[in-house]
This record gives C-alpha cells, sequence and structure tokens, in this order.
C-alpha cells in the first residue's frame, strides 16, 4: 500500500512539474512584428508577372524565429500539353491557395531522371532553396485544383501542372523551418517592383 501511495505521488508531482513547466515555455520568435501585405501590392506583383512572364514572384520572406516563411504569387497562362519538368524543392514545403482559375496538377515523391537544379538557378537562390527538376514522377497522383483551393506540396515531393485550361493564379505561403531562402521586407519589396 504505501509503495502505491509513494508511486502516486511520484506520477502527480511528476505531471504537477510538467504541466507547470509547460505554462513557462517562451515564443520562438520574441517580440517579432507581424507582417502586412496589401492587396494592392499583391496586384502589382500579378501585373508585373503577367507583362515580364514570370511565373513565381516572392512577395515576402520572414523570419519567424525557429523558421522563415515566405509569401508569394504565382500566375500561370493555359497550359494543353503536359511539359514533363516537375520540380522538387529539398527543404521547404509549399501551400497553394488558389485565388482564379484552375488546374490539373501531379505529385509523387519518387521522381523519373531527375536533375540537380544548379546553385545559381533562380529559384534557388530567392524563392524555394535547393532542389532537383525530373522529367515524370513514379506512381503520382493528380488532382484538379480551383478557385477556393488549398494544396499543401511537403518538402521532397515533385509536384507539375499538367493540363489549365485557361489560368491559374494561387498565392503560395512557403514553410522554410531551415532558413534556406534569404530574406525579404517590404522595402525590398518596394525596390523589386520599383526596378519592373
Amino acid at each position: 500500500m504505501r509503495q502505491s501511495l509513494v508511486i502516486a505521488v511520484a506520477i502527480i508531482c511528476a505531471f504537477m512539474f510538467g504541466h507547470l513547466s509547460a505554462q513557462n515555455i517562451e515564443p520562438s520568435c520574441d517580440m517579432c512584428p507581424a507582417t502586412y501585405v496589401p492587396a494592392e501590392e499583391l496586384a502589382e506583383y500579378a501585373f508585373v508577372g503577367r507583362k515580364d512572364g514570370l511565373v513565381d514572384q516572392q512577395v515576402r520572406s520572414i523570419d519567424i524565429g525557429k523558421s522563415k516563411v515566405q509569401v508569394a504569387i504565382a500566375h500561370r497562362g493555359a497550359l494543353d500539353t503536359r511539359r514533363g519538368r516537375v520540380a522538387e524543392h529539398d527543404l521547404v514545403t509549399e501551400v497553394y491557395v488558389v485565388t482564379s482559375g484552375g488546374g490539373t496538377i501531379l505529385t509523387g515523391a519518387d521522381l523519373v531522371n531527375k536533375v540537380r537544379r544548379p546553385p545559381d538557378n533562380r529559384a534557388v537562390q530567392f524563392l524555394n532553396g535547393p532542389g532537383n527538376n525530373a522529367e515524370n514522377v513514379r506512381d503520382g497522383v493528380t488532382h484538379h485544383l480551383k478557385e477556393g483551393d488549398v494544396f499543401v506540396i511537403p518538402a521532397g515531393t515533385g509536384h507539375e501542372f499538367t493540363e489549365i485550361p485557361d489560368h491559374i493564379t494561387y498565392m503560395m505561403v512557403r514553410v522554410d523551418p531551415d532558413k534556406v531562402v534569404p530574406l525579404m521586407d517590404a522595402t525590398a519589396s518596394r525596390r523589386y517592383l520599383d526596378e519592373q
């Protein structure tokens, strides 16, 4: 009986200590400010993308403590035949929020005839870090994306739009836990837009 009581007290103490210590967790981003991106700025990016034929443009890259997060905008025109250009990012996860249009995307982790992206590649340097391109994915899965859909592509997963009837425009939130993408604040964003 006494041994059971000692064990019960030890368990209660361990629970209380764990509960109390869990209440003293420090934020992973101490005193970090919130970031606001106005709709007008996003519209400027969309205009530049269509004008210059840029599919993917980084809008912000923000340090949030133990990770970075990026906000980007992408616009793709009509695509009737698959190009065989699968993209894969080693360290960065992408979350798509489709804002207009739609298309079919192929995803899968088993890349066919992959080729490493060179370090001086624009996407590697400024958008989504190191990764590969490939001709295809083995045993891939297709999804038909439309306005309002959210689609998550984990790091290491190959992806390629295979059909876009008219266009697809989407916001991207990139999760960058290894902090491989350089920071980009509102001032750098304005400078980029002014140069375009």
